[in-house]
């Protein structure tokens, strides 16, 4: 597999998981910089959901491969690369801009 890169989306199997985090086989979005997928094994990413919650703002509403979909940011992670399968989508410049926005909220300035 080439190094992902930021804001592509893969489908990628988040098991084994514990409690209440996001699991399965499902898209996720990649967000960590392109420097860090090259040289390291992980990846971080935010996984995306069916379920939508139009009024939380931890959660960004796109069409995932013709699907809508929301990107879960509160459920923010790191994987290995060896977790991801196919590349489904790529997020557009908006929505990288509107997702840089929720997580600086989220997580600091």
């Amino acid at each position: 597999m080439t190094n992902p890169e930021r804001y592509e989306i893969y489908f990628a199997d988040l098991n084994p998981t514990i409690g209440s985090e996001i699991n399965k086989i499902r898209p996720v979005v990649i967000i960590s910089e392109d420097e860090m997928n090259t040289n390291l094994e992980t990846v971080v990413i935010c996984p995306l959901t069916s379920r939508l919650h139009p009024k939380w703002r931890t959660r960004l509403q796109i069409d995932c491969a013709g699907k809508q979909a929301e990107v879960a940011v509160d459920q923010i992670r790191a994987i290995s690369k060896k977790r991801l399968r196919q590349k489904i989508d790529r997020l557009s410049g908006p929505q990288g801009s509107q997702l840089r926005r929720i997580i600086t909220e989220m997580y600091g300035e």
